[in-house]
């Protein structure tokens, strides 16, 4: 049995497996209307969402399954001891996807799960979601080897991208990240996949001038939001997104940055027009990102065949 928490236990060859299924499954998905008839997902969510939770519902439905979801708040989870709830719940469905707070919570399920488990996001790593980014690349450019600029924090979609771009060994990442969020990778972890040659840790402190050469020169550029989404309209973190905002105003990506650059945008969303990507960006870009957000779906409909196989 195998679990997806993270890229760590998957080759290069198997995350080709998967895109490829992905991108059969798109198109013809009649052909795949039963393969988990009779499955059931268990779907667990202690963060808010509305991609991770629509694209995983409707996609084992589409396969012929069935879901049961449940919020954290509402689940034993909260009150008992938490690895025979995991077991207990295993004893009912066939497969789960748990989108959590924390990475460590993530790591007791994969420890203790007796079904194929699904890290739907915690707070340091996001792998469904990069694998639908990687199909919209597929799409757009036939294959994974292009120049990609990620400008924003350093948080869990950047790090599953990092992951990503030094296993496949295939294009280049280009990481501009001057904030810095609290995640448990490590500093090795980057040292490691730069070492691979396809990732570039740029310089935090450059110019806004010196990125624009990079920009320039690049086939994507991707942003995800600064603060995280419980977060953001939160009175308790008011000083904090003030703050952050300050600092990170000035690598929005707008139409000054993109000038003279034929780079398309890529947003994991949700997005927040006028911090982290202006309007007319989300304008010009929307049917890529929305190409992005209905991949989240194939993407997951192919991990989930590949876990049960």
């Amino acid at each position: 049995m195998k679990n997806m928490l993270n890229f760590s236990n998957f080759s290069k060859e198997e995350l080709i497996e998967i895109l490829e299924l992905a991108q059969d499954m798109k198109k013809n998905p009649e052909k795949y209307s039963e393969t988990l008839k009779g499955k059931k997902l268990y779907t667990l969510f202690e963060k808010t969402s509305t991609r991770t939770f629509l694209s995983f519902t409707t996609g084992i439905t589409e396969l012929g399954g069935t879901y049961y979801n449940q919020l954290w708040k509402d689940s034993n989870f909260v009150l008992g001891e938490p690895v025979s709830e995991i077991k207990y719940v295993c004893r009912n469905v066939d497969i789960i996807m748990a989108r959590l707070v924390k990475n460590e919570t993530v790591e007791m399920f994969g420890k203790n799960v007796t079904v194929p488990f699904i890290n739907g996001c915690d707070n340091s790593y996001h792998p469904c979601q990069i694998l639908a980014d990687a199909l919209t690349i597929i799409e757009h450019f036939g294959n994974l080897n292009v120049k990609f600029m990620y400008i924003g924090a350093k948080n869990n979609v950047f790090n599953s991208l990092v992951e990503f771009f030094a296993k496949m060994g295939m294009g280049t990442l280009y990481g501009l990240t001057p904030l810095v969020n609290d995640t448990v990778c490590g500093d090795d972890f980057y040292e490691e996949a730069k070492k691979t040659g396809h990732y570039v840790e740029l310089d935090p402190s450059m110019s806004i001038e010196e990125a624009k050469k990079y920009v320039k020169d690049m086939d994507i550029l991707y942003t995800d939001t600064w603060v995280d989404m419980e977060f953001f309209n939160n009175p308790d973190y008011a000083k904090q997104k003030e703050e952050t905002m300050a600092k990170m105003m000035p690598y929005q990506i707008n139409d000054e940055l993109l000038e003279g650059s034929k780079a398309i945008v890529l947003h994991d969303m949700p997005m927040h027009a006028g911090f982290e990507i202006s309007q007319s960006v989300i304008d010009k870009n929307l049917d890529y990102i929305l190409d992005q957000a209905e991949n989240r779906r194939h993407a997951e409909k192919a991990v989930m065949v590949t876990l049960l196989k």
